[in-house]
């Protein structure tokens, strides 16, 4: 779960830009079939086999119009769940569950999807050692919740934004004229306590990553004879991680090099949602 201090700073504004993006003015289709506050309940009905995900930021769409709402979950995150399970109910005025029901469903199939698509890749290298990882291949203004679906499914962070770290790329390495060049300017730019990591393509790419003192070097798009070259060019001078087309289908043709992480764009730009909705909605007492 997210705590207090990155609730109310990173993910409370978020969601409240959502609700405006749905709410620009008024919700004309809820306002016209209740005029008034009257109380009511609502069912949370998974639709399909998954990993449920986002939970907190569910209920906190909810909360954020009006603090009365009330949601009892009958799951934790992180849980494993099965079509037709009633994850939830949320309670309170009936206007509130309808303004806010698409957008808090939005945050949670999407979430529930990437962590459920984590939990498959990453069950794929169990006894492995090597750490699956995300990209920066996220939805804008969603990174915050798309990365934390990937823990939660099992795999693990890259760097969270550019600030967080030093990945030469190719066309870093091209501004910088060479591998050797885009080493050296980061280990004099950088501060110490960042690691240096580098792009590499081919055999030769490698060697100058080496050479350089690279702290990891990326194996990208490279086949599998490539990479053990450089697997053993390496020879544990610096960590391996191997990008490029990381699905779950390529995984178990990959599982068997001895790297340290394997990255896949795919557990955020391509997961798709886990199915789930809002149902039963009827007034009460």
């Amino acid at each position: 779960m997210f705590d207090p201090v990155t609730l109310s700073l990173n993910v409370d504004p978020l969601i409240m830009s959502a609700l405006r993006e749905d709410i620009t003015s008024e919700d004309v289709s809820t306002n016209s079939v209740m005029p008034r506050s009257c109380p009511g309940t609502a069912d949370l009905i998974c639709k399909e086999d998954g990993v449920i995900c986002g939970l907190q930021v569910f209920a906190r769409v909810f909360e954020l119009l009006d603090p009365d709402t009330q949601i009892s979950f009958d799951v934790t995150e992180g849980e494993a769940v099965t079509k037709g399970q009633h994850l939830a109910s949320v309670t309170g005025d009936i206007r509130i569950i309808l303004s806010g029901e698409r957008t808090a469903l939005n945050y949670l199939q999407r979430m529930s999807g990437i962590a459920t698509n984590a939990r498959k890749m990453s069950q794929l290298l169990e006894g492995t050692g090597i750490r699956l990882l995300d990209t920066r291949k996220t939805t804008p203004n969603n990174r915050i919740f798309e990365k934390y679906a990937v823990r939660i499914g099992g795999g693990f962070n890259h760097r969270y934004n550019l600030t967080d770290g030093v990945m030469l790329k190719d066309n870093h390495i091209g501004a910088a004229g060479g591998v050797r060049e885009a080493v050296e300017a980061a280990r004099e730019y950088a501060p110490f306590v960042r690691k240096i990591e580098v792009e590499t393509e081919n055999l030769d790419m490698v060697r100058e990553a080496v050479e350089a003192g690279a702290d990891i070097i990326m194996l990208d798009n490279m086949d599998h004879d490539q990479m053990q070259d450089a697997i053993r060019l390496i020879d544990g001078r610096a960590e391996i991680e191997i990008s490029g087309n990381v699905t779950a289908e390529r995984i178990n043709s990959i599982r068997d090099l001895a790297v340290d992480y394997i990255s896949s764009g795919a557990l955020t730009h391509s997961s798709p949602i886990l199915d789930v909705s809002l149902k039963n909605l009827h007034p009460i007492d």
